[in-house]
């Protein structure tokens, strides 16, 4: 099948990577449309060591699996888990020591004609539901996993610093709380995107200091996790979105002083994404700046590399 293949930190685009093949309880998706994200970028960066096809963002058809399934538009959860540890008893395969991811860990992704991913992990894509927003499921419900982690109540102080992909599906989904939302970012047209969705939008250089409750740093740059910890009062929590290639230079000690909580957050819910897109209260279609064909996806990722772009799809 044709696929996009990353391998030694080099994507290329071969049409004869193999079929994958389904382990039980498994089924064959043909994908219909994949993202390419800041995630995606970082694996070919040399973010983690992964050899294979790339990609988790994705809506696709069952194409092979139990009979009523076969023809279902679905979306998937990206974490399998190995069924017999304690995280994954304890419906936890997010965390599962022995998981794969698809696209990023041990397993093959969806910038290619087909996946493969367990039942348990599918999701119906409702009928009325477009292509574009189901590609958005999954990083929307990344953005959602915030707040299930934090309380965020309405009048809490909250900065977003990054306006990209993630940082705008972050801040729609927060503007719903009714918190004091603030984003910061240095391109200003994607704050004029959040400033038309009544979001308050002002540039990095203009960060007050010891001033938020909570800041979210989704940057994908390590020089945010200052600039994010630096706004924030003591006592304030400070919500890591970004993954960072190599270490962080932290001052620990000043954490300690100002009791700071220093929270990870990874992936969501996705029936919550599927639902707040579905009743319209998440908007995506702005966020799209350009389709390719699977056979153009190395255009593809290097029109996503350049600085200001959203959301680049692949349609297959």
């Amino acid at each position: 099948m044709l696929a996009i293949w990353l391998e030694n930190n080099e994507v290329s685009l071969r049409d004869n990577v193999l079929m994958p093949k389904l382990l039980d309880d498994e089924v064959l998706i043909r994908i219909l449309r994949a993202g390419i994200c800041n995630t995606d970028i970082s694996l070919i960066n040399g973010y983690y060591p992964f050899t294979g096809v790339i990609g988790h963002e994705f809506v696709g058809v069952v194409d092979s699996g139990p009979n009523e399934w076969i023809g279902k538009t679905v979306v998937s959860e990206i974490n399998v888990g190995c069924g017999i540890c304690p995280y994954c008893i304890n419906f936890d395969n997010r965390h599962c020591e022995n998981r794969t991811t698809i696209g990023i860990k041990n397993r093959n992704g969806a910038f290619a004609e087909y996946l493969s991913a367990p039942l348990s992990n599918l999701y119906i894509v409702p009928e009325s539901l477009s292509l574009d927003q189901a590609t958005f499921v999954e990083p929307l419900a990344a953005a959602l996993q915030i707040q299930s982690q934090i309380s965020i109540e309405s009048g809490v102080s909250v900065m977003v610093l990054g306006a990209g992909k993630l940082g705008q599906l972050i801040a729609r989904s927060l503007s719903l709380t009714n918190c004091d939302l603030h984003v910061f970012d240095r391109n200003p047209d994607k704050l004029e995107l959040l400033s038309n969705n009544n979001i308050d939008t002002s540039s990095s250089d203009c960060i007050p200091k010891k001033f938020f409750d909570i800041a979210i740093e989704c940057t994908g740059s390590s020089d945010g996790f200052n600039l994010a910890y630096q706004s924030l009062r003591p006592k304030g929590k400070l919500v890591m979105k970004s993954t960072y290639p190599g270490n962080l230079d932290l001052d620990i000690s000043q954490v300690v002083v100002d009791e700071i909580t220093l929270i990870g957050s990874r992936c969501g819910p996705f029936d919550l994404a599927i639902e707040m897109l579905n009743n319209g209260s998440i908007q995506i279609e702005d966020l799209i700046d350009c389709k390719y064909s699977l056979n153009d996806g190395l255009l593809a990722i290097k029109q996503a590399k350049k600085s200001g772009m959203l959301k680049v799809l692949l349609e297959m």
